[in-house]
């Protein structure tokens, strides 16, 4: 039997557990599978209890996320080759500042300019790489148009009375 066929009937956000295993390629594994907005079928294939294994793909998923913008999709960690522990981890705060303000900068250029939707639902770029774009237009133009820097520096001075890193706006000068 085809996997598909067990989520038959899945309408777009509804999720269905199978909490018997199945015999898949040869071991005895659950199965959870999610209707995605677009219709696609996510399956979720584990060998530990079912129940909350859509939930916790969500929260890997949203790491996953993540670490596609500090490697490949943003920042290229990886292309820095450090190895001392102290400063990858003094770079990965500078690079965790960066990504929020990045995140900030595309949320208020979403706002004035929605991002495009292509054919398969899916945006054309994410809040992340619309807002990091949008930074790095500001910093080439910085002697042309400091304002527009300065707009993005707003992004990230202002985030509900306190800075990106929680510090109330007052004691940072």
């Amino acid at each position: 039997m085809r996997v598909e066929a067990l989520f038959r009937g899945l309408i777009p956000t509804s999720e269905r557990v199978l909490y018997g295993k199945r015999k898949i390629l040869g071991s005895e594994l659950y199965l959870a599978g999610l209707r995605l907005l677009d219709g696609d079928l996510l399956i979720i294939v584990t060998n530990e209890t079912p129940g909350d294994a859509i939930k916790k793909y969500s929260l890997r998923w949203q790491i996953e996320t993540l670490f596609g913008c500090l490697k490949s999709k943003g920042f290229h960690f990886e292309d820095t080759h450090i190895t001392n522990l102290e400063r990858i981890k003094k770079l990965f705060v500078l690079l965790a500042i960066a990504f929020c303000w990045s995140h900030k900068t595309g949320e208020w250029q979403h706002k004035i300019k929605p991002i495009q939707i292509k054919k398969h639902g899916r945006p054309a770029v994410s809040l992340f790489r619309c807002g990091l774009d949008y930074i790095i237009n500001a910093v080439m133009k910085i002697f042309h148009q400091p304002n527009l820097f300065k707009k993005c520096l707003d992004k990230i001075n202002r985030y509900g009375g306190k800075n990106v890193l929680g510090i109330p706006i007052e004691m940072c000068g």
